[in-house]
């Protein structure tokens, strides 16, 4: 056996060789593979805690001709036979001795393909590298590989221990980037409260006014518009699918931001009108008092996972319903 040896280093980013763009249906298994992992985990916090911790499982042996797809969630994924389709692995290596026809992906983890092995499919690794023992791998000539071989082992520790995203760690760097993070959200409300305050204000009368309205209608946004990139993701051809899937990132940052901005806000009027009565008029303040209070929400341990969903469905709500016009100082005057 040959020695295996990698093809990207630690600080390469993304390698993409020459053909097609990535196709789609490698996308859907990674983001089958994922829900399954939240689902997973979901479980695990359900059952009482017990004291053992994640290690180091055997890799999952798939031996003889196997159709379908394969999954490894926190272990290893080893190919010594056929695999029809693909392999996913999240938290865990996928090592092919023997031939894969259809696609290879992983997260936290590398693709390692030993002397003689054939991969049919596109390449993807987050979070680790591609090696392969043949001078020439044996693939086909129209492949894709994308490979972000950074944090490999803080990728791998989170997939093998998803329960830990749940329950922040707390330290003195963790309080640091809280700190920024405050600080980041409340330069970015006064810039955008500058460059646009009717239409913050309207968003923070509307939120203050009809808050189930809104909710309700950024829950049906955001189902309508996830079901509609996905069918224009798999029925349309690459090129107008790329353009689809950018226009629906385009959509969810400019909605997250102007959402928490608004947010941010309207927390804060309340948080002064409350608390706070001899500073009821500076905006500053509340929107210092309304990025404080939401950036303690969200580092709750087992919380912050519905704040943030929160703040994504009152973020497409305030987003779909910004043509509409309100009074700020009516909704606050009480």
């Amino acid at each position: 056996m040959g020695i295996v040896s990698p093809v990207s280093n630690v600080n390469e980013s993304v390698i993409q060789q020459p053909g097609n763009l990535i196709t789609t249906r490698m996308l859907w298994k990674m983001c089958a593979a994922l829900s399954a992992l939240l689902l997973m985990v979901i479980v695990t916090c359900a059952q009482p805690n017990g004291d053992s911790q994640p290690g180091e499982r055997p890799p999952l042996v798939v031996e003889g001709v196997t159709n379908g797809n394969v999954y490894g969630f926190g272990r290893s994924i080893k190919i010594t036979g056929t695999l029809k389709e693909g392999a996913v692995a999240i938290g865990g290596d996928v090592i092919v001795q023997g031939t894969v026809e259809g696609d290879v992906a992983v997260i936290g983890g590398s693709v390692i393909q030993l002397e003689g092995a054939r991969i049919g499919g596109d390449v993807i690794v987050v979070g680790g590298g591609y090696r392969h023992a043949d001078k020439t791998p044996i693939r086909n000539k129209t492949i894709n590989d994308v490979i972000y071989a950074g944090y490999e082992q803080e990728l791998r520790d989170m997939m093998r221990n998803p329960t830990g995203l749940l329950a922040p760690h707390w330290s003195s760097t963790y309080f640091g980037l809280r700190l920024l993070a405050v600080l980041f959200w409340f330069v970015v409300s006064l810039a955008l409260t500058t460059a646009m305050p009717g239409a913050v204000s309207r968003g923070v009368a509307r939120l203050q006014l009809t808050s189930l309205q809104v909710g309700a209608i950024g829950f049906l946004g955001a189902i309508v518009v996830g079901a509609a990139v996905a069918a224009c993701l798999r029925l349309l051809a690459t090129p107008f699918s790329a353009v689809v899937g950018m226009m629906a990132l385009l959509f969810v940052l400019l909605a997250g931001v102007f959402g928490r901005v608004v947010i941010y806000a309207a927390t804060g009027r309340w948080l002064q009108r409350k608390y706070l009565p001899f500073s009821k008029n500076s905006e500053s303040v509340a929107l210092l008092l309304g990025t404080v209070c939401w950036a303690i929400l969200s580092s709750l341990p087992y919380v912050w996972p519905g704040v943030v969903a929160v703040t994504l469905v009152l973020s497409f709500g305030l987003a779909l319903t910004a043509g509409r016009r309100n009074d700020w100082k009516k909704a606050t005057a009480g």
